[in-house]
């Protein structure tokens, strides 16, 4: 009985509180309502008169070009799932829009900002990770970055690994919801074609797992984009083995050292090398030895294997290379991923330098003739260049079926193009200098690219490809502008999910999934 005056007057007193402060007066007495009372929201909830709220917003904003555009209500960052059922029961009574951030990577910001009133739900709290080495599972939290991830894996077992992406600061719910590609697409699959179960919060604040939720959510929330669908609060993966060692190459050309013709063969062959390695390409700006601006392709392979097994293999695979043991070093799966510091540094959400970026991507399923290389070395050295990192596909990636998740890019593409420019100054001119930069590359590489439609990548979301308008009501018609370049004829059959189980399209953002009735 003590217990519950004390909740009474706990909801009391945030209500006079909260009347007096802010316009958005219900919010808390709402999610004190729906919440039990040992539930203790009230400590996970941050208003604009908080002194916590700019710090706890501008942490996981890794695009300082969206630094200054988000001004949500509310920031939660829940403890437990009961906390994120009140806050979309609470932000759907009184018209709130959800943004869910993870890890706050998303290219354009859209899991962090809005247009109208919004709250965000920040899933930092919630990040554990538990791995069964008897199932060779793991349960991972939405909030959990990738390092974190890899870090509790390898501190259970030298022999078990994930297929994810290579950026430890990445958050697990949205890189899994988009697909999830890495080191080991070709020898695995993406992250998504390794989830066995999910945890998520419906637009009814349902709490759902694979069983309650159906086949056909299941799918959807495995490359189709979580956010369109609910909050995804954690996810069951299947755990993959891995050696005890691995080998990282690092194998630098210059357009004068033969890199034209490097990069062209590279496009014939990637696709085929064996499944325990893929060789990605990046290409920056350098100078060459007389100190003037050129080109300079990386050559990048990741082996599952040792040095003295590379080698070999490689003079058979792609002999012009010339890789050699200089070029290479051996290590853990883990410690690919630490860039030469200790495993630790894993655990370090913020340890990533942010920046102002912009990115864009592509898909080629044809080599792009040298001419075409050469012609596109010229337009990369005017204005103020990015980077352009290629990733073969191929393998695993080849066997799996367009249709078996959301994800569609499977057989028949030699490589996906990520177009990625970054700046470190503030300015409206110095972002337009780079972001035309990436769009003149992006427009000249139209010929060399896939078509009907264009494809891309949802991990490297690019508004420029469309939007929804703000009102909700894009049509199915309207939205195929971007969704089929994401999601080809998968497009169609999420947005018919989407209309089952979120008709109103409460889960909407500039390019959510619309419900299609």
């Amino acid at each position: 009985m003590e217990s519950l005056l004390f909740f009474l007057q706990l909801s009391l007193l945030f209500y006079v509180s909260f009347a007096s402060q802010s316009p958005y007066s219900n919010f808390l007495p709402c999610l004190v309502s729906h919440s039990p009372p040992s539930s203790q929201i009230d400590q996970v909830v941050y208003s604009t008169d908080s002194s916590s709220y700019p710090s706890i917003l501008r942490s996981s904003i890794q695009n300082l070009r969206f630094m200054n555009s988000s001004d949500p209500r509310f920031i939660i960052t829940p403890r437990n799932e009961n906390h994120v059922q009140a806050t979309v029961i609470c932000c759907r009574k009184l018209g709130l829009r959800v943004r869910v951030r993870s890890g706050g990577h998303d290219y354009e910001g859209l899991s962090y900002k809005a247009a109208t009133p919004f709250v965000i739900i920040d899933l930092v709290n919630l990040r554990k990770v538990s791995v069964s080495l008897d199932t060779s599972t793991s349960w991972v939290e939405s909030g959990a970055t990738l390092g974190e991830l890899y870090y509790q894996i390898a501190n259970r077992s030298s022999k078990l690994g994930f297929p994810a992406g290579v950026c430890p600061t990445v958050g697990v719910g949205g890189h899994f919801s988009g697909g999830g590609q890495g080191l080991m697409s070709r020898k695995y699959g993406l992250a998504v074609d390794n989830v066995l179960d999910a945890i998520m919060v419906n637009a009814n604040g349902a709490v759902l797992d694979r069983e309650s939720m159906g086949e056909d959510l299941f799918w959807a929330i495995r490359g189709g984009g979580g956010a369109s669908f609910g909050v995804i609060l954690s996810w069951k993966i299947k755990l993959v083995p891995v050696p005890p060692i691995v080998t990282i190459c690092d194998v630098p050309k210059t357009l004068e050292e033969g890199a034209t013709k490097l990069v062209h063969l590279w496009q014939q062959l990637a696709h085929k090398f064996h499944k325990d390695m893929v060789m990605r390409v990046i290409i920056s700006l350098a100078n060459n030895t007389k100190g003037e601006k050129t080109v300079k392709t990386l050559f990048n392979p990741f082996y599952l294997g040792t040095i003295q097994q590379l080698i070999p293999l490689m003079n058979v695979s792609f002999p012009e290379l010339g890789l050699a043991a200089k070029y290479c070093h051996e290590s853990s799966w883990v410690e690919a991923f630490t860039e030469g510091n200790p495993v630790e540094v894993l655990m370090n959400r913020s340890h990533v330098t942010k920046v102002y970026f912009k990115g864009k991507s592509d898909y080629v399923n044809e080599p792009i003739p040298e001419s075409g290389l050469e012609e596109m070395w010229k337009v990369f050295l005017e204005g103020e260049a990015g980077v352009l990192i290629w990733d073969p596909y191929g393998g695993k990636m080849s066997e799996i079926t367009e249709d078996e998740t959301p994800f569609p890019h499977r057989a028949g593409l030699l490589y996906n193009i990520q177009y990625y420019n970054k700046w470190g100054e503030e300015g409206i001119e110095t972002e337009r200098k780079h972001v035309e930069w990436t769009d003149n590359i992006y427009k000249y590489m139209t010929p060399f690219v896939s078509k009907s439609p264009r494809r891309a990548y949802l991990n490297y979301k690019d508004i420029e490809l469309g939007r929804n308008n703000e009102n909700g009501n894009t049509s199915f018609l309207e939205a195929s502008v971007w969704g089929e370049s994401y999601f080809k004829n998968n497009f169609k059959r999420l947005a018919l999910i989407k209309g089952r189980v979120d008709p109103n399209n409460f889960f909407r953002d500039e390019q959510s999934i619309p419900p299609l009735m």
